[in-house]
């Protein structure tokens, strides 16, 4: 799913899968979030309620614009470094198409459906 976003007034291209929690956050759209940073790997934010995690993908590990969902703490994540080892809790929902000094910078971000 095509999705827009917009990091600091630029826009970027972006999608999320077709998992149950993608579909789920795309029912949020549109959203603007406030980022703060963490662990040196991420900028995390909280969507307005939690995601469904039934039917979850397989795990994988995080990547460089990987925008994910932590399940226990119910927090989206875009990671602008590689992250650690796939974890059953860390769904990733899609890909943000920026480099890593645009999304480490980010102090707020908009996604919306797609035109």
């Amino acid at each position: 799913m095509d999705i827009r976003v917009t990091i600091e007034g630029q826009e970027v291209e972006a999608t999320l899968n077709d998992s149950p929690a993608a579909r789920d956050l795309d029912s949020l759209l549109p959203l603007t979030l406030d980022l703060k940073n963490f662990h040196g790997t991420e900028r995390i934010a909280d969507p307005p309620r939690k995601l469904t995690t039934g039917n979850a993908p397989v795990p994988q590990a995080p990547k460089t614009g990987d925008l994910t969902y932590y399940a226990p703490w119910g927090n989206l994540a875009i990671f602008y470094k590689d992250g650690p080892s796939a974890s059953s809790d860390l769904l990733v929902l899609g890909h943000i198409n920026a480099d890593a000094e645009q999304l480490s910078g980010a102090d707020r971000i908009t996604i919306e459906a797609a035109a």
